[in-house]
């Protein structure tokens, strides 16, 4: 039975996505991977009934098919109105597709009494392709562990999840001028690149399971940030002939980021395809020190710099009114 609901807004978390895990896919999975939910960017949307399907606001033709598709695989009639408010930047390695999907996907499935899991919408969406980090950020925030693909999978699953300590922030490196890697050149750069060595993917998986999350767990910055920094030296070695032989998608972002290693910033990388670089720091204060001081190099440029907190919670969903907060 359709609920009776006046309008869903939903506020969806941007993530880093801090490198694969197992590339050789010997053991029958392949890729899973590390990644944090961040507080910011983030989608926000509304989806309210209405006599005609309208769509507007920021990302309306990919909101339109997204909401369409939904509306065929249910029987349901495109009667809604769909404003997408926000979104996370496109192509910048920060998960936008999926949240952007993911949020639609739950504001219908609300007005519709419909029950999907965020599983459920990736799958009819065809999100989560290789990556599970973007359905476990909407759902729970937090760093995140996904299992990667196995012939059966649907959407890679979450393994583990764990908060990640409130004072450390992260310092955000973005080049709006810059795309990372996506669509058929993304799937052309999976299919050609060579497969890692089974002795890397399994050194990779041992730096995770032995050393990022535990340093995570004790609040252990220097040790979460030196694993950090050899997942991405392996990640962006693989990578880089698919990103003009660098490890970075952006060579602004890589000027920032190699500044900050000789200063002694740990846990520096790339998320995902890039260009957003970003590095971990212990609190805000060192946050804002280290943001100033590169202020003032000049060496940033036109790049956006930004300290941001991670998110240890999934999406905001609000029903009917914005104080009527569902979890």
């Amino acid at each position: 039975m359709t609920l009776p609901l006046s309008d869903v807004v939903i506020t969806a978390p941007a993530r880093l996505h801090l490198g694969f895990l197992d590339l050789e896919g010997g053991l029958g999975r392949r890729f899973g991977g590390l990644g944090l939910a961040l507080r910011a960017p983030a989608t926000r949307l509304r989806l309210a009934r209405a006599e005609d399907l309208v769509v507007d606001g920021k990302e309306a033709d990919r909101a339109r098919v997204y909401l369409n598709a939904l509306c065929d695989a249910y029987g349901r009639e495109a009667r809604f109105a769909l404003t997408v408010e926000e979104t996370i930047p496109a192509h910048a390695g920060l998960g936008s597709g999926t949240q952007l999907a993911l949020a639609i996907g739950k504001a219908f499935s609300l007005l519709e009494g419909l029950d999907l899991t965020a599983a459920d919408i990736a799958g009819l969406l065809s999100r989560g392709v290789r990556s599970g980090i973007g359905i476990g950020a909407f759902e729970r925030g937090g760093l995140l562990l996904d299992g990667g693909r196995g012939l059966k999978t649907v959407v890679p699953p979450i393994l583990g999840r764990l908060p990640f300590p409130e004072d450390w922030r992260i310092l955000m490196i973005l080049d709006p001028a810059t795309r990372g890697v996506h669509g058929p050149e993304e799937k052309r750069a999976f299919q050609t690149l060579p497969p890692i060595p089974a002795s890397t993917a399994a050194h990779l998986c041992r730096l995770t399971l032995m050393k990022a999350l535990p340093a995570v767990a004790e609040a252990d910055l220097p040790a979460f940030g030196s694993a950090i920094e050899e997942i991405q030296a392996v990640m962006g070695r693989h990578f880089a002939p698919a990103q003009g032989g660098s490890p970075y998608t952006s060579g602004r972002v890589a000027a920032v980021l190699a500044w900050l290693q000789v200063r002694g910033v740990r846990g520096v990388g790339q998320s995902s395809w890039g260009p957003t670089g970003f590095a971990f720091l212990p609190d805000e204060a060192t946050a804002r020190d280290i943001m100033e001081a590169l202020q003032r190099t000049g060496l940033a440029g036109t790049l956006t710099l930004a300290i941001n907190k991670a998110r240890n919670q999934g999406a905001d969903i609000h029903i009917g009114r914005p104080d009527n907060k569902v979890a």
